[in-house]
């Protein structure tokens, strides 16, 4: 009786401990040397996509003459969750686990170092800008500046 006690204890606590878990949409931080910097660029594209299609729906259910407000609300909620996980992205993914610090002696590299940090703080900027906003030039600007980071980052990080 003592052990199937144990074994219901142990069952709930581990039930317990799983569903009070954070989640996480990054890849770990172990580290385990498992990376896909390739999967990562696509994510972001994509969810730039998503986010330009928001704003559009938004623009256009907002142009209705008695416009849904709750396929409103839907898609200003999609449009913030996609710009959400574009940052977690680039938190997470590059700026914690990818993009190592450079001594400032190498100049070269160094300066490499900054442009990527500062494509991905321009990342981020735009991407809360798009939250903001249904200004379609956040989402060139997001195009732009993934674009940019994904040619300086793979010219040192071949795929």
């Amino acid at each position: 009786m003592k052990k199937i006690n144990q074994f219901a204890i142990l069952v709930l606590l581990t039930i317990i401990s799983l569903s009070i878990s954070n989640k996480s949409y990054a890849h770990c931080e172990i580290p385990c040397g498992i990376y896909e910097d390739t999967l990562r660029i696509k994510l972001i594209q994509e969810h730039i996509v998503t986010i330009e299609k928001s704003m559009k729906m938004i623009i256009e259910l907002s142009d209705e003459e008695t416009p849904n407000y709750n396929q409103l609300v839907r898609w200003v909620n999609n449009k913030e969750d996609h710009a959400n996980k574009l940052q977690d992205i680039v938190t997470q993914y590059f700026l914690n686990q990818r993009i190592k610090p450079i001594n400032e002696q190498n100049t070269e590299q160094y300066n490499k170092y900054i442009k990527q940090l500062t494509l991905l703080h321009e990342l981020l900027v735009y991407s809360m800008k798009a939250k903001q906003t249904t200004d379609l030039t956040y989402i060139e600007k997001l195009n732009q500046t993934i674009n940019n980071f994904e040619e300086s980052y793979f010219h040192k990080h071949e795929h």
